[in-house]
């Protein structure tokens, strides 16, 4: 079996890829059981910061590695939080940020945005990297369409799934279950394209 260290400290993720990941033959290992400290994410882009978390992880364990970076896109304010998702509280909370910080900075931001303009969007890239200097990265990239609600609703998920909302469900996805949120979300159908393209390199 492949054992993979997956670059990240948020658990919320590693159950996430865990589980989906979980009929592959690979073992996650996250980067915390080898003390692998964050790296400063100073990219601009998905892309570079995921490409930065898995070279940093692979330098460090000898493993290769799996690094998601994801965010969410909200039309009516430009494309922000983008790649500032998971710290876009920063500037108004004291301490460590909270998913309550950001979405309710979010929610503040939008008060005034009429529905048909509350339109956004998740990004994830996934990249894979055999070691620290692959010069090759496998790189995917899902989408996952949706708008920002008014208020939080479900208990399942984290980050910005309480007020991600599905139209077509009339649901938050912080409402759905874990296996229609797998077959939907931007991390699932980025997933999907590594675990296709992982299967094709080791043919």
């Amino acid at each position: 079996m492949l054992k993979v260290v997956l670059a990240t400290g948020n658990q919320g993720k590693v159950k996430e890829l865990a589980h989906l990941l979980a009929k592959q033959a690979i073992e996650i290992v996250p980067q915390s059981e080898f003390d692998v400290p964050d790296v400063a994410e100073t990219g601009t882009t998905f892309v570079e910061n995921a490409i930065i978390k898995a070279r940093h992880a692979a330098k460090i364990t000898g493993l290769p590695a799996i690094a998601d970076d994801s965010g969410l896109e909200v039309d009516a304010l430009n494309g922000a939080p983008g790649v500032y998702s998971a710290r876009y509280a920063e500037d108004i909370t004291q301490g460590a940020i909270t998913d309550d910080d950001n979405t309710n900075k979010l929610l503040a931001a939008l008060i005034n945005t009429p529905d048909e303009q509350r339109t956004a969007r998740f990004h994830c890239v996934l990249v894979y990297m055999k070691h620290e200097h692959d010069p090759t990265p496998l790189i995917c990239h899902g989408v996952w369409h949706g708008t920002i609600s008014r208020q939080k609703q479900g208990e399942q998920g984290f980050g910005y799934d309480p007020i991600f909302w599905q139209e077509d469900l009339q649901m938050s996805s912080a409402q759905l279950s874990r296996e229609v949120k797998n077959q939907r979300s931007h991390r699932g159908q980025a997933l999907d394209k590594l675990v296709e393209k992982l299967n094709l390199a080791s043919k």
